[in-house]
């Protein structure tokens, strides 16, 4: 913005600057990366929000966004350049990113890849060269097509310069890789990866490997889990899988002799053996296949890199879909993923109910706090059978800050609950048998009109979702249906509806087929600085009986958590609806 011809570096001086206690303070950052920027001729630099794998949840040693910037949301995009420093996030997260980024950066509400590409060229430099790493080929090729007015270049480079000026940078944890039970595995590695095998040779663009760039993947392919990620029990790897040999790219000295054998890493023929390289090799070892003549590569394009994605060339020698065979395969669960996932929601319904009695009697006290109730709640979990930690970051949000619609509880921010204020708790675990994934709003005191009108509308929308019918293979949020309600009356909220839920795994979302298993209805509606209203439940897709068609779908709920009934108006109701509720008074 302003003179195009004028370009002048934002100073902030910090000594002369009020910085609250959740800013963070990037000046030193930024002036480091800038050195490391103009070291090797980079103009501009992106730094996205996720890792190499393009994962929802990502490890410490991967939040380079949150390093540069102070913003810490799940969402965003940062661009840093020689006198400019700008991050870009959707609404969720707009308020959030002001409390936490200092002077040096400029919040963009306008998220979209022109945007983004204008203020890489503030000055007109004509000669710079924006730099991006583990961004998605869309992406990639979006920045490319919209920097071409400007006369800019988009390049990758292998060398990550956030991580060069990140001098404590954490490590990957030390922890070796464990097998799931055979308790709860419905298909051996063996299986899986035969019938992987029989997909690429039905496929009619005939490819000769498959390559796994998530890590939900190869954790799901051979029933390993890991520690690396908060919240997921996933491990940094790669797979590449031909018709007759298996490389399993991942940190070696984590891999027990059990686990070897387990894996079969030294036995031949080949084709049923997992040959075990570093993970850093991915690369080499791609280009190197690439060279054999007769190859052709499989990629998921949604979770694969550019990195990886530049090496397999030329294209005749690609294959692409939106998500690979694995993924569109683990994403329909078995009879025994089925059976242990409704188990573990009926024990973590058991947690979450502790939790909505054990506030409904303390909090009156006036002594409990949102952090004090996010432990509790992890506590409970932690007591039921298989379970491995929560799922994500538990949101324990009371009155303003539950408009925040990814805000988690800290010491400089928890508040106090009381019987004033509405409360919600969006949470989850992780248990040998299952992930969970749910969302509760309550009141323990006496809601206002509007509190009420907004969560029955919240409530309507999410029954609506969950009653719908559809053809198998639909794609896309049901949007429109968790939001009509609220449109009635002139309501919103900004972020999406619904995504996927795996066993022992983070998040998915794929077309919806039978035997899926969603966290689908997720409407809400946020006051700023007032409250805010979030509902949210897990459920396993299954057939619909239609009068004519074949081949419907619907969802069958399995959270078992009651909803407030002190904040619903049955008066607002449909019948169907009011049949479809579940409610507990507080």
């Amino acid at each position: 913005s302003g003179d195009s011809n004028k370009c002048v570096v934002n100073e902030c001086q910090i000594s002369q600057y009020y910085l609250p206690s959740t800013v963070v303070n990037t000046t030193l950052r930024l002036q480091a990366l800038r050195e490391a920027m103009s070291s090797v001729n980079v103009s501009a630099y992106i730094i996205p929000g996720t890792d190499a794998h393009l994962s929802e949840y990502i490890a410490p040693r991967d939040a380079r966004m949150a390093f540069m910037t102070g913003f810490t949301g799940s969402a965003g995009t940062a661009v840093v350049t020689l006198n400019k420093a700008v991050l870009w996030t959707d609404s969720r997260y707009w308020v959030q990113a002001e409390r936490q980024m200092d002077c040096n950066w400029e919040l963009e509400k306008d998220v979209n890849a022109y945007s983004i590409c204008c203020v890489c060229d503030p000055c007109r430099m004509y000669h710079c060269i924006m730099v991006v790493l583990s961004n998605p080929i869309e992406t990639y090729e979006s920045y490319s097509y919209n920097l071409v007015p400007a006369k800019l270049m988009l390049k990758s480079i292998p060398d990550n310069l956030v991580d060069r000026v990140w001098t404590d940078r954490p490590l990957i944890p030390p922890d070796n890789l464990i097998r799931l039970p055979d308790r709860v595995v419905g298909r051996t590695w063996q299986k899986k990866v035969e019938h992987i095998r029989i997909q690429m040779t039905d496929n009619p663009y005939k490819p000769t490997a498959v390559l796994l760039s998530a890590l939900d993947e190869t954790a799901w392919l051979f029933n390993l889990r890991g520690n690396d990620i908060p919240y997921n029990p996933f491990f940094y790897s790669y797979t590449l899988l031909t018709l007759n040999e298996i490389w399993l790219f991942v940190h070696k000295d984590r891999v027990t002799e059990d686990l070897k054998l387990y894996l079969n890493s030294t036995c031949f023929p080949l084709a049923h053996c997992v040959q075990l390289l570093e993970y850093e090799q991915v690369r080499v070892m791609l280009k190197d296949y690439m060279t054999t003549s007769g190859v052709k590569v499989w990629i998921g394009t949604e979770y694969t890199n550019y990195a990886l994605y530049e090496l397999i060339t030329p294209e005749e020698k690609l294959l692409t879909s939106a998500y690979s065979p694995v993924l569109t395969t683990k994403a329909v669960k078995d009879e025994t993923e089925q059976r242990i996932l409704r188990d573990a929601h009926v024990r973590d319904a058991v947690a979450v109910i502790q939790l909505l009695m054990w506030l409904e009697k303390v909090v009156p006290e006036g002594k409990e706090t949102e952090m004090t109730a996010a432990y509790y709640v992890n506590e409970c979990r932690s007591k039921q059978k298989d379970s491995r930690g929560p799922s994500f970051e538990t949101i324990s949000a009371s009155g303003p800050n539950a408009a925040l619609a990814h805000y988690s509880p800290s010491n400089a921010t928890s508040r106090k609950l009381t019987v004033d204020e509405m409360y919600l708790v969006d949470s989850g675990g992780q248990y040998l048998d299952g992930t969970t994934d749910i969302t509760r709003t309550v009141h323990w005191g006496i809601p206002t009109d509007m509190q009420k009108d907004a969560f029955t509308r919240v409530l309507m929308g999410n029954i609506e979702i969950s009653r719908t019918i559809f053809p198998s293979g639909t794609k896309g949020e049901c949007n429109m249906l968790g939001r009509r309600a609220l449109w009635e009356v002139g309501l919103n909220y900004g972020h999406g509806t619904g995504h996927g839920v795996g066993n022992y795994f983070g998040r998915e979302w794929r077309p919806l087929f039978h035997e899926q298993v969603v966290s689908l209805p997720e409407p809400g509606y946020y006051k700023e600085n007032d409250f805010g209203i979030r509902i949210e439940d897990v459920v396993v897709i299954v057939p619909a009986h239609t009068k004519y068609g074949h081949n419907y779908l619907t969802f069958e709920t399995v959270s078992l958590v009651p909803y407030d009934r002190k904040l619903i108006d049955t008066s607002l109701m449909s019948p169907q609806q009011v049949r479809n509720t579940r409610c507990v008074d507080t």
